[in-house]
Order: structure tokens, then C-alpha cells, then sequence
């Protein structure tokens, strides 16, 4: 390893639920020393901190069976500007989801392909309150992802 890599945790919340999932999601992946970590709101993330990235933790609720229109406001104000410098990022979906989370993922799952970016962990998906099991996923989420891209291994 040379260079300092950085790990990207965009999320939105309204209930409070994504935010706690994605507070445990960095704080696992802040025990990887040699990454670099940003945790930022959806609508407060830009292309500047995806083109910044070296891998990517998208977080969400379940809205309708959908992604949240706040990280879908993300993932639409990146897109186009960042055809072509982001392909093959490596990414994970983290969802607070009150019904299944199938809607959510998969809108998720399409857009990212359109990147074109890398799915390198499975899916959390919590259905309902957050328990410690779920948010102890979480952080091996985030340490898994800062890992993976500390050590090239994504």
C-alpha cells in the first residue's frame, strides 16, 4: 500500500434509523487506519466526494418501496458527471426498511450498474427496529469495505 484510500458513506434519514446504521457502518470502517473515511448526507454529498472515492457505502431508507429521494438526488446530480471516472467502484447498500427492502435495493442495483459500479458485499437490510446484531453487520460492513480497499483486494 502507497497512497491513502478513501472510503465514501453517503446516506439519507428520517427517522433516524439509516443514520444510525450508517454511524456503526464508520465506525467499522474507521478501524482500518489506512483509509480515509467521509459520512455525509445525501444531500450534501457531491461529485467531489464520489470522484474522491475509492469505494462507496450507500445508505437508505425504504420510501414506498423505494430508495429515499434524497439519495436518489445523489445518485441523479452524479450520474452524468461522473460517466466514465468512476467504473468498476466498489460499492454496498445498507437500508432501514420498514416493509422487505427488495424495491429499495433493487433501484439501487440499477442505477449503480448504469456507472458502472462494483457490488463487493451483500446487502444489509433491516426490517423494522435496529437491534445489536443489525448494527454490529454494519460495522463489519464498513471494515470489510475499508479493507477491501486499503488492501487493493476490490
Amino acid at each position: 500500500m502507497s497512497a491513502v484510500k478513501h472510503l465514501l458513506i453517503v446516506y439519507h434519514t428520517q427517522t433516524g434509523h439509516t443514520q444510525t446504521m450508517a454511524r456503526a457502518v464508520w465506525r467499522g470502517a474507521r478501524r482500518v487506519v489506512e483509509v480515509e473515511t467521509r459520512l455525509k448526507m445525501a444531500l450534501r454529498a457531491g461529485l467531489g466526494d464520489l470522484l474522491w472515492a475509492h469505494g462507496l457505502l450507500l445508505g437508505t431508507p425504504e420510501n414506498f418501496g423505494y430508495m429515499s429521494g434524497a439519495l436518489k438526488n445523489f445518485l441523479d446530480r452524479t450520474y452524468y458527471p461522473a460517466q466514465g471516472k468512476v467504473n468498476g467502484l466498489p460499492y454496498a447498500v445498507f437500508i432501514s426498511a420498514g416493509n422487505d427492502g427488495t424495491g429499495a435495493l433493487t433501484s439501487i442495483e440499477r442505477i449503480a450498474r448504469g456507472y458502472p459500479l462494483k457490488p463487493v458485499c451483500d446487502p444489509i437490510i433491516a426490517r423494522g427496529e435496529l437491534d445489536t446484531e443489525v448494527l454490529q453487520r454494519c460495522e463489519e460492513l464498513g471494515e470489510t469495505l475499508a479493507s477491501g480497499v486499503a488492501w487493493g483486494i476490490f
